[in-house]
């Protein structure tokens, strides 16, 4: 059994695209049932206030990209989502938000094993639907579509539950060197950063084979 820890945030695009690439990979090497896989919270806007903030000007703001700039990035995103398997669509009008409660939720979903489940209804969320992360009721739809206990997750939220926990996962990803996401971490050993090729995650894992004789 390998470990794949993937150290992601909910808003962040190319999070989607390594996992998808991941996902090709590893039923390519027919490994479905060797993986154990555990998302790892990261926040890109920890600062974000609760209302967010227009897209646009966050970008501009926070990378200093002109509207032309920004709009060959979108594509690009596009493109490479299409190329694994997955629809983006970016709302003219789209905004950022915080995402901590979104991540203690994926905290709490682990227990039921369910934590892949709820990260992908995330995703589609944010990046399909235009929703809004840290919105509590979108949150609690995202949960009873997965099948997860609503009445639960609401106590969690209208709580600091596992507030603690998210945040000693952010500081150990730190310590880790973890500036930016995706970062996926093979058993504690080898770490691949960004939207990478299926092809990338394939060497890996065939490296891991290798060291065990598999």
């Amino acid at each position: 059994m390998h470990t794949i820890d993937i150290v992601s945030d909910v808003s962040c695009p190319w999070c989607i695209i390594g996992y998808k690439s991941l996902q090709s990979a590893i039923k390519e090497l027919g490994k479905d049932s060797d993986i154990q896989l555990s998302w790892k919270p990261f926040e890109l806007n920890p600062q974000m206030p609760v209302e967010g903030q227009d897209r646009a000007e966050h970008i501009k703001q926070k990378y200093g990209l002109s509207p032309e700039q920004t709009k060959a990035n979108r594509q690009n995103l596009i493109d490479r989502g299409l190329e694994v398997g997955y629809e983006f669509s970016f709302p003219d009008a789209g905004r950022v938000y915080n995402t901590f409660n979104a991540h203690r939720l994926l905290h709490w979903a682990k227990g039921y094993a369910q934590q892949t489940e709820l990260k992908l209804r995330l995703f589609d969320l944010y990046f399909q639907q235009g929703g809004n992360p840290s919105d509590e009721d979108a949150l609690l739809t995202c949960v009873e579509e997965i099948g997860l206990p609503v009445p639960e997750a609401r106590e969690i939220l209208q709580s600091n539950r596992y507030a603690s926990e998210v945040r000693a996962d952010e500081e150990l990803s730190q310590r880790q060197g973890i500036s930016a996401v995706p970062a996926f971490i093979f058993d504690n050993k080898y770490m691949v950063s960004g939207g990478e090729a299926k092809e990338v995650f394939v060497s890996v894992l065939k490296e891991l084979e290798k060291e065990l004789g598999e």
